[in-house]
């Protein structure tokens, strides 16, 4: 075996280049499981971030069913989800460029069911009986905010509402016998991991709608994916006992198929998020989450035995059952996100699609290892950490790695186990890093979940604090070369640890919020109430926005960062981190801003997210001294 060589942390090279991520991976944006055949939403950073559907037969044959002027992503929310649905090989999706309904009937082209115009669409139910879709429009045609309502849309063209008056609709869910129609419902200013509605409501041959009925939920109960058993028994995710367990109505009794402190719901931060299917009545797949690490099992709800699968997986997303079969997208410690069939019968499982056409040998790549740390009340904060790992290269004696702390946005939602191409970019070049889980992420309950309420930008950057001082005293990595990350409410997280603490060194915003009040009058209107719960109502918190906002509090910020931005950002606008820029370039502290044209909330584009992982590479190279061992584009980085 080769010897290692010598050579400081961050100038190690690495096969894992950003080519190879972008050029080389893709990324999955739902399943669906029809007949024989299984289809995909497939992201493609290679073809300008368009998101294709494939259908693998059941003789194995595989082949995109629309076009290469098509991309089935929806807008909705500006996060989308939910952009296609099939049945007997028809596909319906939104398609991105005009976000109308579209048709992809076999053999024949595409053809649009909804005028063009201002609404979007997503999270399609196919009531074949009607010869209709039902699904979640919002219309920005209107004064004020748009509107959200559930919609018909005739397999003939033409649409008819089917419920509106409240702020927020998902889930529609059609009963077996096309008798019932279930779905979720919110308004401001929850979100809808903190209080949703579940209504029923019976539906006449005619489509006619009676009786609609709340059978669950309400503000401070939330409430995820409805789903008909194939019995017509109405199951769903609540959290009323703290954490998110499934649950079945029995006539008008509610029944909790199983309790424990598991968590089966995710933040619903896009349509079509699924976390459980039936095999038959009596039988249901479920990925659940326990102290925020993700499994599959199998539940006889007839006896209550509840089966953890042994899969070489640790993360899980997208599953769809149908009788005899399962798919998922499963990623594992050294195995990429792939498209998974499985036999529910034998648990036997085979790999359809990998997210990555390249293959790393595993001693280029970091394991992660779930830790937790004591928080500044006592408590617990959590994380995984990854060391640096490439088998060609060995720091010199004594040298201690830099630290990364990664913040994932959100802020509710969570960092999770499996294979990131990204995260082990940085740890094969000699970067520690630490994707936290701070107090307000989900996968631990609503108690921890709920740590965040009022609390943003203060136990959030405790945590990050916190987490990267005791790895620091612990002498796993160097305390000097600390630096911190994130994008969107990870971005935030990152201005306010820089600006409130003298901890971190260097840092790196994507995307990310500096002003509170300005996010208030710019941001969209799924998220236009998220800081009610998580700062406080305006305007009679006014004051405590104003103090938590890194922009009002330059002269504590004294350290190196890097913005990057979507110039068509509509979360988080491009005036934000244009406001940081220009203030940070005239107090004199380093800084750079590398905007991106016809980016939104996150980077689609290869070219894009290739300068982004390169540029924050050379950032750091320059602020901390050293040659990264990459050719890389220079970033120019202003009074330094």
């Amino acid at each position: 075996m080769k010897t290692p060589r010598i050579a400081p942390y961050g100038t190690w090279k690495s096969p894992i280049t950003a080519d190879l991520i972008t050029g080389g991976s893709i990324g999955f944006a739902g399943l669906a499981l029809d007949g024989g055949d299984v289809y995909w939403a497939e992201q493609r950073p290679a073809e300008g971030g368009r998101t294709a559907i494939v259908r693998q037969a059941a003789d194995g044959t595989v082949a995109e069913v629309i076009p290469q002027t098509f991309s089935a992503r929806s807008r909705i929310h500006e996060y989308g989800g939910g952009a296609f649905a099939v049945r007997d090989g028809t596909v319906w999706f939104c398609n991105d460029a005009d976000q109308r309904v579209w048709v992809a009937e076999p053999g024949a082209e595409p053809r649009p069911l909804t005028q063009e115009g201002a609404t979007r669409h997503a999270d399609f139910a196919v009531d074949a009986a009607r010869r209709r879709l039902v699904c979640v429009c919002e219309d920005h045609g209107g004064e004020g905010e748009p509107e959200n309502l559930l919609l018909a849309v005739s397999f003939d063209g033409g649409v008819a509402p089917v419920h509106r008056g409240r702020d927020f609709y998902a889930c529609p869910r059609l009963s077996p016998d096309g008798s019932r129609l279930a779905w979720i419902c919110w308004d401001h200013p929850n979100m809808p991991w903190d209080g949703t509605e579940l209504w029923v409501v019976d539906i006449a041959n005619d489509g006619t709608l009676a009786n609609a009925k709340r059978v669950a939920g309400g503000s401070d109960e939330s409430i995820f994916q409805p789903e008909w058993s194939p019995g017509g028994v109405l199951h769903f995710v609540s959290d009323r006992t703290g954490w998110w367990n499934l649950y079945r109505l029995s006539g008008d009794k509610m029944e909790r198929v199983y309790g424990d402190e598991l968590e089966l719901g995710r933040p619903l931060w896009q349509f079509g998020m699924t976390t459980y299917g039936f095999v038959d009545e009596n039988t249901i797949f479920w990925m659940g989450a326990l102290e925020g690490q993700w499994g599959m099992r199998l539940l006889d709800t007839g006896t209550g035995n509840l089966r953890p699968l042994v899969l070489p997986f640790v993360d899980f997303d997208h599953l769809c059952v149908a009788g005899d079969r399962a798919a998922f997208v499963g990623t594992g410690h050294a195995e990429p996100a792939a498209v998974v069939l499985l036999d529910t019968a034998t648990c036997m499982h085979e790999v359809v699609r990998s997210s990555a056409d390249f293959l790393i040998d595993p001693e280029y790549l970091s394991r992660g290892e779930c830790i937790g740390f004591p928080t500044a009340d006592g408590s617990m904060a959590f994380a995984f950490r990854y060391m640096p790992a490439n088998r060609d290269f060995q720091a010199p004696d004594g040298e201690l790695p830099p630290l990364i702390v990664k913040i994932h946005g959100g802020p509710t939602s969570q960092a999770r186990l499996g294979l990131n191409m990204k995260i082990q970019y940085w740890t094969s070049r000699g970067f520690a890093v630490l994707d936290l889980n701070y107090r307000g992420s989900t996968g631990f309950g609503t108690a921890y979940r709920r740590k965040l309420d009022g609390q943003w930008g203060i136990v959030d950057v405790e945590d990050c604090v916190g987490g990267a001082q005791w790895l620091a005293e612990t002498r796993l990595v160097d305390p000097g070369r600390l630096v911190i990350t994130g994008g969107s409410a990870g971005g935030y997280t990152t201005l306010a640890a820089l600006a409130f603490h003298d901890v971190f060194r260097a840092g790196a915003s994507h995307y990310g919020v500096g002003d509170l009040m300005a996010l208030a009058h710019d941001t969209h209107k799924f998220e236009s109430r998220y800081l009610d719960r998580l700062v406080g109502k305006l305007p009679e918190a006014e004051e405590l926005w104003r103090g938590r906002s890194p922009i009002n509090h330059i002269d504590r910020l004294n350290c190196p960062v890097i913005f990057f931005q979507g110039l068509d950002d509509k979360v988080v606008p491009p005036n934000q981190a244009e406001a940081m820029v220009a203030a940070l370039r005239e107090k004199g502290i380093p800084v750079a801003y590398v905007p991106f044209e016809g980016e939104g909330h996150g980077f689609r584009r290869a070219e894009n997210i290739k300068r982004a992982l390169e540029g924050e590479l050379y950032f750091y190279g320059r602020v901390f001294g050293f040659e990264p061992a990459d050719e890389v584009e220079p970033v120019e980085i202003g009074n330094l």
